[in-house]
């Protein structure tokens, strides 16, 4: 494209999908506008304050900080003037059902000795693991999580580089390959989980998260993710892109091969020459376009919608407590002892369990301002089946937090059950109605094999050429630096106009 000033663009969605693609188009020039259903920008990434305590309701993981670091860079401008990135230590504890726990880090010295508590042989094994984490996050990250999947001979070109990385293999049996104790291997299987996956189904192309983290460490946003999303809101004030909250649209008005104009609940009307959809690419397909859900998604789009895979639910509890509890990590998983049953009881069987594995944060383990003086703040994160199942959340979702705040205050929060306070949970139902989540999934489709790269929703509409997708249900996937990553490969697309 040779003269982008002329053209306009429009983006549908502040999540940090929408945020990115904005930002980088103005970068090539475009005049934007965004525009946010919410009252606010972030996406998923909303901000809860509940007398005193403050809670960041979606991502608190920050593996990629350099992928925000360069859309400061695209204008100039230093991200640390505006922003600070706090390395954790450890990345996350683990708590076993046993009671045994294993802090997970950068620090190799750390590593070995926590390793050799459950099983010396695993130090040497570990160190294979992430050799092998290297080759793929070499591949699948540095080569393909920014290049656009069009055409089904994008794809085809890919099969040897996906052979060799042995992408049939699911991540549990990438991880059972190297690492030999049943616990670590769970803890080293975990990571499709926290993009939406189940690490007995997802391909192991995600085991390069291994790596991703070595290689970049996790880090806390100092004032949390909400903080994140009001200086990339600032960045695109400065740079004069338009922002307009509490726009939701009702279609898209489009002919055979272009997008025209979108109607606002309000009646109102945007035109547009190029549209970016920052929103779950089956809603936008089969709400606001008329289309059926799985129009752009691969050869998936020849079958009906039960043949999709959808990410789990989630159901998140946001609490304060009345004392800290100084010995609870930053990040913490807490994993019950039946680990793949469990996950087959949530993707496969679409049931609700008695038990439950959890991720726990504490960002007042590294920012005090999240909660007053000598309380903690907390946000339990369970994975839970989506909406194709017939759970009446309404009823469930009280209970649920009752066996959470029991099991916890057995366990790694004594006497929880008095010491809670500020209380708020979410369930798919909120997911559903709040996000407009398909099926109140909150990643979005699966990471399975037969839903990645071309399998996956296009970046790009196959017949809507002005059309263009980011976010978790597209291409690279979801996750921070997936959904970041997104925009990137939009970016490319409309280069290559």
């Amino acid at each position: 494209m040779t003269n982008p000033s002329g053209f306009n663009v429009l983006v549908i969605g502040g999540g940090f999908g929408g945020i990115a693609s904005a930002l980088r188009c103005r970068a090539l020039g475009f005049q934007v506008t965004l525009i946010e259903r919410l009252d606010n920008l972030g996406g998923r990434a909303q901000v809860l304050e509940i007398d005193g305590f403050k809670h960041d309701m979606g991502p608190t993981v920050i593996t990629a900080p350099f992928l925000f670091a360069e859309l400061f860079d695209l204008f100039n401008e230093d991200i640390n003037d505006h922003l600070k990135f706090l390395p954790l230590t450890p990345w996350y504890r683990y708590v076993f059902h046993n009671g045994q726990t294993f802090d997970y880090g950068n620090d190799m010295e750390l590593m070995e000795t926590e390793i050799k508590k459950f099983s010396p042989p695993d130090i040497e094994n570990y160190q294979n693991l992430i050799r092998a984490s290297e080759a793929i996050f070499n591949v699948g990250f540095s080569k393909l999580a920014h290049v656009p999947f069009q055409t089904i001979w994008s794809m085809i070109r890919q099969i040897p580089n996906l052979i060799k990385l042995r992408a049939d293999k699911t991540v549990n049996a990438f991880v059972k390959s190297y690492i030999e104790h049943p616990l670590l291997q769970q803890a080293f299987s975990i990571h499709p989980l926290l993009v939406g996956g189940n690490p007995f189904s997802t391909t192991s192309i995600y085991s390069l998260i291994h790596f991703l983290e070595k290689k970049w460490g996790i880090h806390f946003c100092e004032g949390g993710t909400g903080k994140l999303v009001i200086e990339l809101e600032a960045l695109m004030k400065r740079q004069g892109i338009k922002v307009i909250t509490q726009a939701e649209v009702k279609r898209i008005v489009y002919t055979d091969d272009k997008a025209e104009s979108v109607v606002l609940e309000n009646g109102s009307t945007l035109s547009f020459n190029y549209l970016i959809c920052n929103a779950d690419p089956p809603v936008v397909y089969e709400k606001l376009l008329g289309k059926r859900s799985n129009y752009s998604m691969g050869l998936k789009k020849w079958l009906p919608d039960r043949f999709v895979n959808y990410s789990m639910g989630l159901y998140v509890l946001f609490f304060g407590t009345r004392k800290q509890y100084p010995d609870v990590a930053h990040h913490t998983i807490w994993l019950t002892e039946r680990f793949k049953e469990l996950l087959k009881d949530i993707f496969d069987r679409g049931t609700l369990t008695k038990d439950f594995s959890l991720y726990i944060h504490r960002p007042t383990a590294t920012d005090k301002r999240f909660a007053p003086e000598n309380c903690d703040s907390f946000y339990v994160l369970c994975p839970v089946p989506n909406l194709r199942t017939q759970l009446n959340w309404d009823k469930e979702g009280s209970l649920l937090r009752d066996r959470i705040v029991q099991a916890l205050g057995e366990t790694i929060l004594p006497d929880l059950e008095n010491q809670i306070t500020a209380e708020y949970w979410m369930t798919p139902q909120t997911f559903k109605e709040k996000y407009l989540c398909a099926h109140g999934a909150g990643f979005s489709i699966a990471p399975n094999l037969t839903q990645s790269a071309w399998f996956r929703y296009h970046n790009q509409d196959p017949k809507i050429k002005n059309l263009f997708f980011v976010g978790a249900g597209t291409h690279p996937g979801a996750g921070l630096p997936g959904v970041v990553s997104s925009a990137k490969v939009v970016e490319q697309l409309l280069k290559d106009q």
